[in-house]
């Protein structure tokens, strides 16, 4: 460590020597005592080796995703392992980074991660993680592991200031919520900078000097991103979907006016295909819908593609409104399916930048209680509805 000091002081600009070992220094006694070490682990799957610095070995990771990156971005995306789904908080080197190179910030959900060094195929950098739980930029700045201390600390633990000559770190815009700048500036002595929205921009503004465009500050939720929503909100709604349709089909045996299996053919599998079409309504056709939905409340637009859909069903049915059963029936699908609609149409309330943590709070409070008194009076006309039959 001595001799790595000694490079630096009489030279102005260096690049720390690379290790394409793969021994871990965590816990070891590299940095003095009184400079406490706490690099991240290097024996991570994606690390692919080491820069030896002041501070220690520091992990080296490549802006190319392996295919077990890409495996493991596609199992989050399903749900596999979503909540475990983080690496070691700390100081990364991406390519072969010196004194000089930037500094960006970001959480350790491990899909962040890659995104930022996937988006910096020819650029030299570190990466500053900091310790969100396994959440992203977005959600970890409102509920505030993205936040003011955190990035103190973890400029303070990582050593950053023995390893840059420069004060300057950049963080992602949306992680602004949850940081005050001006008192990581009084506490480590780092300015910050707020990058652009989008990862894909951060090459145009490293390259211009950390001037951001118009275009870089705005953000969108176009198509394609509300699209890879999908799955996991289906797979999420899975199980729910299973007890409550195999609940539902074996009232029909039972509550129907003919045999118990005649009932669930007649009735129960029609069942099974309107909740079918009511989790459809919420976690497919709101995300693709979503801008030319009316209100701006989630819970409002997915009421209202559940009501369409819950009106297109009674008509597909055929329902005879001139007979009472029927007529009764009708009325539970359409509380029943909005209700179910709204709920799941909430979920997007995190994916997204349409609402803030304030809004999705004062939703909740008026539109639960109306989603879960639908969905009771929806049951309960069902239910007199298979009596009347």
């Amino acid at each position: 460590m001595e001799e790595n000091r000694k490079k630096i002081e009489p030279s102005g600009k260096f690049e720390f020597p690379v290790l394409q070992d793969n021994s871990s220094c965590c816990g070891g006694d590299i940095a003095p005592k009184k400079e406490p070490c706490s690099p991240p682990c290097l024996d991570q799957d994606f690390v692919s080796g080491s820069i030896a610095t002041p501070q220690g070995n520091i992990p080296r990771v490549s802006s190319t995703l392996t295919r077990q990156d890409q495996w493991g971005t596609i199992k989050a995306r399903l749900g596999a392992g979503r909540m475990s789904y983080a690496i070691d908080p700390g100081l990364y080197a991406l390519g072969k980074p010196d004194e000089q190179s930037p500094v960006l910030v970001t959480a350790n959900y491990k899909m962040s991660f890659d995104y930022l060094r996937q988006s910096l195929p020819s650029h030299n950098a570190w990466i500053l993680v900091l310790d969100t739980r396994g959440i992203n930029v977005w959600c970890a700045a409102g509920k505030g592991t993205f936040g003011t201390q955190e990035l103190i600390d973890r400029i303070e633990t990582s050593g950053l200031k023995n390893v840059v000559r420069h004060r300057e770190i950049i963080l992602p815009q949306l992680g602004a919520p949850g940081v005050a700048a001006h008192l990581v500036r009084q506490a480590s002595g780092f300015r910050v900078h707020y990058g652009p929205v989008r990862a894909e921009d951060l090459p145009a503004y490293l390259d211009s000097g950390f001037r951001a465009t118009a275009d870089m500050r705005i953000m969108s939720f176009p198509l394609k991103d509300r699209v890879v929503l999908i799955p996991i909100e289906l797979l999420a709604a899975a199980r729910p979907y299973f007890f409550a349709a195999l609940l539902f089909m074996i009232l029909s045996g039972i509550l129907g006016p003919s045999g118990f299996l005649k009932n669930i053919l007649h009735d129960g599998m029609f069942v099974a295909g309107a909740l079918l079409l009511a989790v459809a309504a919420g976690t497919v056709l709101l995300p693709l819908l979503l801008p030319y939905l009316p209100g701006r409340a989630f819970s409002v637009k997915g009421l209202f593609v559940g009501l369409v859909v819950a009106v297109g069903l009674i008509y597909m049915r055929g329902m005879n409104l001139q007979i009472w059963a029927e007529r009764v029936q009708a009325l539970a699908w359409v509380l029943i399916i909005p209700a179910v609609s709204a709920y799941l149409g909430m979920n997007f309330t995190g994916c997204s930048t349409y609402t803030s943590l304030s809004g999705v709070k004062k939703e909740m409070r008026f539109a639960l209680p109306m989603e879960i008194t639908a969905g009771s009076l929806g049951i309960a006309a069902w239910m007199t509805s298979a009596f009347l039959a």
